[in-house]
């Protein structure tokens, strides 16, 4: 029972009370007056109440604290005036997306079912710098009129934020263009089995940290909930060239020396079991777009 809730509570930011939870979610559970049937519905309730709970520790953590995160936006361009676009975009993202929380960067798709798509990012920032980002007046007028107008489809915004505790991207301080090519791997969070993800993040964010060489990677969390959409989580890697994808890792031999024989298999069935679904997608960084 201390099992389940030490998972369940995964999903708690760090900054909140857990030990004063802990117990109070302990103190409900082992009542032995409640009978079996009672403790299947508390548990269901509290699942349900620490989601929620979880959602208001996150946004007040989010007010106070600093973190990472990217607004990132797919499109597809209109391909008969891609030329157009890829001007106006630049001029758009030199004149107010240039530096700071508004910095943008633009990625193309080049893999996957979106491919011939591409991102435009904003970021790093914090939901606040939503409140004097560029908006209204000379830069709505633009983006209207300059950037919509070849836009095919727009299909999504969302926001991420970097889990900086696991994540591996203290080296990334330089310009993009020095690991233009990201991996990114969505997952999907299984319902019944979420509380396990935390666990294989970290035994991959601690295997990662621990092999020699350079190995920038980053965990980032869909920050609004996607229902059916499935995007819950990505990760990143940060590549400088195609190659690397070419280069053998020897990631398992490095999770075994860190968690010991045979921990490897075990780590796969857990991760099978945390995710209903898992997909990649190359990104390549456009310098050209991005205004850089």
């Amino acid at each position: 029972m201390v099992y389940f809730i030490d998972n369940l509570l995964y999903v708690i930011s760090y900054n909140s009370n857990k030990k004063a939870l802990k117990s109070t979610l302990c103190a409900v559970l082992t009542k032995k007056s409640k009978p079996k049937i009672m403790i299947k519905t508390t548990i269901t309730s509290l699942v349900m109440f620490v989601l929620v709970f979880s959602f208001s520790v996150n946004v007040n953590a989010q007010e106070s604290e600093d973190y990472s995160m990217w607004e990132s936006i797919m499109l597809t361009p209109d391909y008969t005036k891609l030329k157009i676009l890829q001007a106006n975009m630049r001029k758009h993202n030199q004149t107010y997306h240039k530096d700071g929380p508004n910095r943008a960067q633009v990625y193309n798709i080049t893999t996957g079912p979106n491919s011939g798509s591409f991102l435009w990012q904003m970021g790093p920032m914090m939901l606040k710098h939503n409140d004097t980002r560029p908006d209204q007046g000379a830069h709505a007028d633009d983006w209207r009129d300059n950037i919509m107008p070849y836009i095919k489809k727009f299909h999504t915004t969302e926001y991420w934020t970097q889990d900086d505790k696991l994540s591996n991207t203290s080296m990334l301080t330089g310009p993009d263009t020095e690991y233009p090519i990201l991996f990114v791997r969505y997952f999907e969070v299984d319902e019944d089995h979420g509380y396990s993800m935390n666990s294989v993040f970290k035994q991959v964010s601690e295997t990662i940290k621990s092999m020699p060489g350079v190995n920038p990677w980053g965990l980032y969390y869909n920050a609004f909930a996607q229902g059916d959409l499935g995007r819950h989580v990505a990760t990143v890697s940060f590549m400088k060239n195609w190659a690397e994808m070419d280069e053998d890792r020897n990631f398992k031999e490095a999770f075994e020396k860190l968690h010991g024989k045979n921990s490897w298999e075990t780590f796969l069935d857990t991760r099978d079991g945390t995710f209903s679904n898992r997909w990649d997608e190359i990104w390549v960084y456009n310098k050209n777009m991005s205004g850089q």
